[in-house]
């Protein structure tokens, strides 16, 4: 983590503000629109807590600095982000949510794990106030008959069916897989996703294993995973745990054609960390900043990752472009509600099919993305670099399987 990030990061904890050098007359005239919400600036989610955080910070100074602000019902509005370090502690989390809304706030962006957005959601479903979020992909948080929280994301249950595909066009055809899961709330429903996904394209399960929420060793699991030797290992599991295991795999020569790891490779740190081993691991993402979308903000997303790189030399990431698209989202359900307020925000959000540099948005009626519009793309990490493998029409390279084994990865 680069000081500068640290720093970016601890200033957005509090309060967003226009910098001085562009206090001009609309920042005089211009209302206050706030839009609160917690991020895990510190603690175990931190490592893409801090990618939606930039996200945040992103798309709330490029509408103020550079626009000059954002035109909702004829009145112009710079926006106010109110967001708050929840250390990755879904307890701190509710209570930091709970003193925004008794401090009057309408509106809010989620923080990074289910484990955090699903209880917040609760309270802000409660009080009827919005919160889009680009943290949160279990079922859970979709299921429950909340009507006021949106995710950039398909359920957890529905996120794997891009994988699959791509399983199916590998020569030769991988015949077997198995999967492991923590016991979390997002990778319990993500890892049922994978199950239903992998057995309807006609793969084999040899195995699920479930690791406790707090994984520190796994070396009986890759036992298991030597003596049945499945072509492909799927992992469904944050970041940190995504490493443990890929480094214990290293450790213990565990080889598979295929190693997908749901969260992790996506991230330049995880990279970095692995090594050369992390080349061949394949991943989910979102975007890609060569995808070809369009908005009336940014341009595109090009032009989105060239502001973004301007303000941070953290590398990007799907979660700061996600993030970004949450306030855009926001933004235009506003716009197309001719209001701010909170109902009548929500019944646009709910109607929303905004074309964005992100992605076209549009969600279920349950709150999550829209599976095909808002579904995920196949990363595979190919020379240190994330290379978009599938589908077709995103891809910047041909997949590469089977993958060379620990010890012959270069």
């Amino acid at each position: 983590m680069r000081r500068r990030d640290v720093l970016r990061g601890a200033a957005a904890a509090a309060v967003i503000v226009p910098s001085p050098a562009i206090r001009s007359a609309y920042a005089q005239t211009a209302k206050t629109l706030v839009i609160g919400g917690s991020v895990p600036l510190t603690g175990a989610a931190a490592e893409t807590g801090l990618n939606v955080n930039n996200g945040y910070i992103t798309a709330a100074t490029y509408l103020n600095d550079v626009l000059g602000g954002v035109e909702i019902a004829g009145e112009k509005y710079r926006i106010e982000l109110k967001l708050f370090d929840d250390a990755s502690d879904p307890a701190r989390a509710t209570t930091l949510i709970q003193r925004q809304l008794d401090d009057g706030t309408d509106f809010f962006l989620g923080s990074f794990g289910s484990n955090i957005v699903l209880p917040t959601a609760a309270i802000t479903e409660r009080a009827k106030k919005p919160m889009v979020q680009t943290g949160g992909g279990a079922d859970a948080i979709f299921t429950r008959g909340f009507k006021y929280v949106f995710g950039m994301f398909p359920r957890a249950t529905r996120q794997f069916a891009s994988a699959a595909a791509l399983f199916k066009t590998l020569k030769p055809t991988p015949q077997t897989y198995s999967v492991i899961y923590t016991n979390d709330a997002f990778s319990k429903t993500a890892g049922e996703g994978v199950r239903l996904a992998c057995d309807a394209a006609g793969l084999q399960r040899l195995e699920t294993y479930e690791l406790p929420a707090k994984v520190t060793d796994v070396s009986s699991v890759l036992a298991s995973i030597r003596s049945k030797t499945p072509d492909i290992l799927v992992c469904v599991m944050h970041d940190q745990d995504s490493l443990l295991i890929a480094r214990q795999m290293v450790a213990t020569n565990t080889n598979v054609k295929l190693l997908f790891q749901g969260l992790g490779p996506q991230l330049a740190s995880f990279r970095e960390a692995l090594g050369k081993y992390s080349d061949g691991l394949c991943c989910s993402t979102y975007w890609d900043e060569s995808v070809p979308y369009k908005d009336k903000f940014f341009g595109d997303s090009k032009k989105f990752a060239d502001y973004y790189r301007s303000k941070f030399t953290r590398p990007i990431a799907y979660h700061v472009a996600g993030a970004a698209a949450c306030i855009e989202t926001y933004v235009m359900a506003m716009q197309a509600a001719k209001s701010i307020k909170p109902e009548s925000v929500r019944d646009a959000l709910a109607a929303a099919n905004f074309e964005t540099f992100y992605a076209r948005i549009k969600f279920t009626p349950e709150g999550d993305g829209d599976a095909l519009l808002l579904g995920g793309m196949i990363g595979q990490v190919q020379k240190g670099k994330l290379e978009t493998v599938y589908p077709a029409e995103a891809r910047s390279a041909e997949a590469i399987y089977p993958t060379p084994t620990w010890d012959k990865k270069a």
